[in-house]
């Protein structure tokens, strides 16, 4: 079941993840993100997206938010703000969808911007994900 964001908790997030989003590195795209997950305790982990010249090796707001809750204990997170200064919703890109998928099963996803804020969810962007029951068919030793 799908847990309702309170709008007070929606508003922090949006205002932390447009500070992250602040501090972007986006030297070759000039596309800041930032981003903000939120903890079932409520606790909040931001992340901005740091670009590199050889492309794969950027990391995107959405990874560094959830890196930045995983460094400090956290396995699950409740929502995610994904935040840009652009006229239309920006969405988690595919890698960012399946580490989502990672920490949590269905949350919601909301895109704020300078029009307004879309909300998804987790489920709606990644129907049928990789969620590991291959791994653990073929390796029932594996722990899920």
């Amino acid at each position: 079941m799908l847990k309702l964001i309170r709008k007070e908790n929606l508003d922090q997030m949006i205002e932390k993840a447009k500070k992250a989003a602040s501090h972007s590195y986006s030297p070759y795209s000039h596309f800041p993100v930032g981003a903000c997950v939120m903890t079932n305790q409520h606790e909040y982990y931001v992340g901005c997206n740091v670009e590199n010249i050889s492309f794969q090796s950027t990391v995107c707001a959405e990874v560094n938010a959830i890196s930045s809750s995983i460094a400090a204990g956290i396995d699950h997170i409740e929502a995610i703000v994904i935040y840009t200064p652009t006229e239309t919703p920006t969405l988690p890109c595919g890698n960012c969808r399946q580490v989502i998928h990672e920490f949590s099963k269905d949350i919601p996803i909301f895109s704020a911007y300078n029009n307004g804020i879309y909300e998804t969810t987790l489920s709606k962007l990644l129907p049928e994900s990789f969620d590991g029951l291959a791994i653990k068919q073929q390796s029932p030793q594996v722990q899920l």
